[in-house]
């Protein structure tokens, strides 16, 4: 088994083990994180503004974010590694498309897509494999298509492992992740970085990038 194989299968059975749990603790996480709200309205407006067009949320758990985005006028599909919290998502938005997948191969045309949130999906993915994952948000988004990350961030630190509740994740210093962002064709749009509130152990970090033309050869 490669290393990419099994910490795909490792990420998949540790949420699945605790999707219940998850989807129960994470069903209202957005209602006092006004800064949290803002990164996706924002990116839901400029989703929007460039004209629309197919989203996905790469990483969506039990749909939560997905039915939000969804709210906010995005014609979003959710795509997850776990069954289980696929099952869920089903079950709470049947109105929302969820599928089984691995974000890092998608079954999806070059250019498919006007919008990627990878909300905190990121974070399980060993640092060495994240510029192959962000080669395969470019392929699938069309050039002017937006990409949202959320994650944690590392507050000066390099990148960072740590014991995240259900499996190993690491903390990204937003300017290299940023600048290896760029390298896969993407420009910078803006970016927010928020303290941690009561409860919460680290800075959380906000990229929103736009998918660049290819160049000409």
């Amino acid at each position: 088994m490669t290393e990419s194989s099994s910490h795909l299968t490792v990420t998949a059975d540790a949420y699945d083990a605790i999707a219940a749990l998850y989807a129960d603790l994470s069903r209202n996480a957005l209602d006092d994180q006004p800064f949290d709200r803002a990164s996706l309205e924002v990116f839901a407006e400029v989703v929007r503004t460039a004209g629309g067009g197919p989203v996905a949320e790469l990483g969506c758990g039990p749909g939560h974010t997905t039915a939000y985005l969804r709210k906010l006028g995005l014609d979003i599909f959710g795509l997850d590694l776990s069954p289980v919290m696929i099952d869920l998502a089903r079950e709470a938005f049947p109105d929302l498309r969820f599928e089984v997948g691995s974000m890092d191969a998608l079954d999806l045309a070059d250019g498919a897509l006007r919008g990627i949130v990878s909300w905190y999906s990121i974070i399980h993915t060993p640092p060495r494999e994240l510029p192959a994952y962000l080669g395969e948000f470019g392929r699938v988004l069309a050039p002017g298509g937006h990409l949202l990350l959320g994650f944690f961030e590392s507050e000066g630190d390099p990148v960072t492992p740590f014991d995240h509740k259900v499996t190993r994740a690491y903390r990204w210093p937003i300017d290299e992740l940023a600048a290896l962002t760029r390298a896969a064709g993407f420009a910078e749009v803006g970016r927010i970085l928020r303290e941690p509130h009561e409860g919460e152990r680290f800075r959380h970090g906000r990229l929103l990038m736009r998918r660049e033309p290819a160049a000409a050869v």
